[in-house]
């Protein structure tokens, strides 16, 4: 009897479930006898032993709904070593629970943060096996990680809405868009929805620079469409997200979309308005490309499980499903490159990024 223990950490996204579904169908095929521990909460459910038996039945209807059932709370990779006044850390309490629970392996559905964990928990001992997850689609090793596509499809739909609007009134729109480090979901979703401006982390803007593009596109129709990244910042600004973030709000600014508007709303008369469809980007079903992506990951995830191979994530390499070390992809950066084709071609098609 294999016992295998399923977790989700982070944020939630579109593909959460069908790729649990995948993994657990998967394993009953491919293993004689098989035990599934679902286990709530990400890894604060590993601390706090909080979990439940699987059955067959626990898995039925999940292929095309959002979210995850197991839920998911984020457990910050800064703390989750560190002792208490006892001597112990999440860490050690983690691996403790998972010998309590005679687990196999423990299967880590997450992105960047869970995949750091993982590999802490792998070098610690632990049969892992991740699967990547998250709408940044900044896991490195991976060209793609599960969530993405349906984020990008979301943020689509959000900004041809809103085209409407501001064709309908002669407006400008700043779309604020998930991507706080790395910028391939703005990136993306700002190139097919026809935005005239984008503004990614990687790349810090001059406003003067933002603003020529927009009055340019102003000549051509009555309305402009900015993407702008969460993670966007200025040329004259730290480089430091949480610093960024603390000298907007004492300067009244909740959003990065409100400090541009006041910046450009000093160059250009033009009616202005934002708009941050947050997380309405993560939730819901996935679509069709992320249920049969997720068929394909959560499948390999078993047969790593099947043949024995752990301290490893499923990933997509030219195309194809792999896997990578873990200790080789937990924590390193998977930024936008102007080398990236999409980024290319952008700008060929005079896209402005603000630079």
């Amino acid at each position: 009897m294999r016992k295998i223990g399923i977790l989700t950490s982070g944020g939630d996204c579109a593909g959460l479930n069908p790729a649990i579904y995948a993994l657990a169908r998967s394993l009953y095929t491919r293993l004689d006898e098989v035990e599934l521990i679902g286990i709530y909460d990400g890894y604060t459910g590993l601390i706090d032993l909080n979990f439940k038996k699987l059955e067959l039945r626990d898995f039925d209807d999940l292929l095309d709904k959002g979210g995850t059932f197991l839920r998911s709370i984020r457990q910050s990779f800064k703390t989750i070593d560190v002792k208490n006044d006892k001597g112990y850390s999440k860490a050690d309490r983690m691996v403790e629970n998972y010998k309590a629970l005679k687990l196999d392996a423990l299967v880590t559905l997450g992105g960047n943060g869970t995949h750091k964990v993982a590999n802490l928990l792998s070098q610690r001992g632990l049969n892992i096996v991740a699967l990547p997850k998250t709408i940044d689609n900044d896991i490195f090793g991976t060209e793609e990680t599960f969530g993405y596509q349906t984020a990008i499809q979301r943020g689509v739909e959000y900004i041809e809405v809103l085209k409407t609007t501001a064709a309908s009134h002669s407006r400008i729109f700043l779309v604020e868009i998930m991507g706080n480090k790395v910028g391939w979901l703005p990136l993306e979703t700002g190139v097919a929805s026809g935005s005239d401006v984008i503004l990614l982390p990687e790349i810090p803007y001059d406003i003067k620079k933002v603003a020529g593009a927009i009055k340019k596109t102003l000549k051509i129709r009555n309305y402009a469409i900015v993407t702008v990244a969460e993670g966007a910042f200025s040329k004259g600004e730290s480089r430091k997200f949480k610093e960024r973030v603390l000298e907007r709000k004492a300067a009244g600014y909740n959003f990065v979309s409100d400090k541009l508007a006041a910046e450009l709303a000093k160059i250009i008369p033009e009616e202005m308005r934002t708009a941050v469809p947050g997380h309405f980007l993560r939730g819901g079903a996935p679509n069709a490309y992320d249920i049969n992506y997720t068929m394909q990951l959560g499948d390999y995830a078993a047969k790593l499980i099947e043949n024995e191979v752990y301290g490893v994530t499923v990933a997509k390499i030219e195309g194809d499903i792999h896997h990578n070390l873990l200790s080789e992809v937990a924590g390193v950066a998977k930024p936008v490159t102007e080398e990236n084709r999409l980024m290319k071609a952008a700008r060929n098609v005079g896209i402005s990024f603000g630079d």
